[in-house]
């Protein structure tokens, strides 16, 4: 079961992509090791419409386990950061352990930072960057010029899977095995604007967010999709602009353990951080 506990007054988190550069601090890769090589393609009557129906097919799942992983550059340096967690689609809630790498966190060690994703706002603890050790960031992501696809390190599963209603330009490249289970490997761009519009109305409001945001009205996708239809692993490749340059992230979110209870428990009002986040 998933605790929620709705209505809660808002910390002044970041409303920019600012808090993106302030999460990662100096940025880089490695690259994903990809999934293994497709067969020869097979027809299929509709990719587009296949790769659109993904997210129903992760509300009738309920939910799953998530492992998350972002690529971003910036400085000339290149790191990833990493995320573990669960997700449940049809209550659009999560919560993710998010692992700076060592070069990003700075000299000393930094604490993973526990997110928890809901309908329009991204908690934080273990911010850093001047908040209280015991303390929780709330964020607006419907405020975000990303809707929280890039900002918090990690893309909100669901947001992944929803952003794909945009899909367009699709190509089937095959089948080809995930972690032992035989997928089919689509290639294609997702529209943010059309994506917003037919997203579940929860998440509607980040994905036009991201819509304005973004530097282009595009997103190149890889998503691989099992026999049920359900997104078992997809690759968005984000581009927005920071401070004058253009960013390059690529964000890669795989999904497994169907079933699982994801437990998320909203933070209680005192424990929200009512300051002001440093950059």
């Amino acid at each position: 079961m998933v605790e929620q506990r709705y209505g809660r007054p808002r910390g002044h988190g970041s409303g920019s992509l600012a808090a993106t550069a302030a999460l990662v601090g100096s940025l880089g890769a490695t690259a994903l090791a990809g999934c293994a090589a497709s067969v020869d393609p097979k027809p299929v009557p509709d990719p587009a419409r296949t790769v659109r129906n993904a997210a129903d097919a992760l509300t009738k799942a309920g939910s799953a386990k998530a492992t998350t992983s972002m690529e971003m550059a910036t400085g000339g340096t290149r790191v990833t950061i990493r995320g573990e967690g669960g997700y449940d689609f049809r209550r659009r809630t999560g919560r993710l352990q998010v692992v700076l790498p060592h070069a990003a966190a700075g000299a000393s060690e930094h604490r993973p930072i526990t997110e928890l994703l809901t309908p329009g706002a991204l908690y934080m603890k273990n911010r850093g960057a001047g908040v209280p050790a015991d303390k929780w960031v709330r964020v607006d992501t419907t405020t975000l010029e990303d809707g929280n696809l890039v900002t918090g390190g990690a893309t909100d599963p669901g947001a992944a899977a929803e952003l794909l209603r945009g899909a367009q330009d699709v190509t089937y490249l095959g089948e080809t095995d995930l972690a032992g289970v035989k997928v089919g490997h689509y290639r294609g761009v997702a529209d943010l604007a059309r994506a917003a519009r037919a997203a579940s109305p929860h998440l509607r409001g980040a994905l036009a967010a991201a819509a304005r945001g973004f530097a282009t009205d595009t997103v190149p996708f890889d998503a691989y999709l099992d026999a049920e239809g359900r997104l078992r692993k997809v690759r968005h490749q984000f581009s927005f602009s920071n401070q004058g340059r253009t960013v390059a992230v690529a964000s890669t979110t795989l999904l497994y353990g169907f079933g699982t209870a994801v437990e998320v428990t909203l933070p209680d009002r005192r424990d929200i951080y009512a300051g002001k986040i440093k950059a």
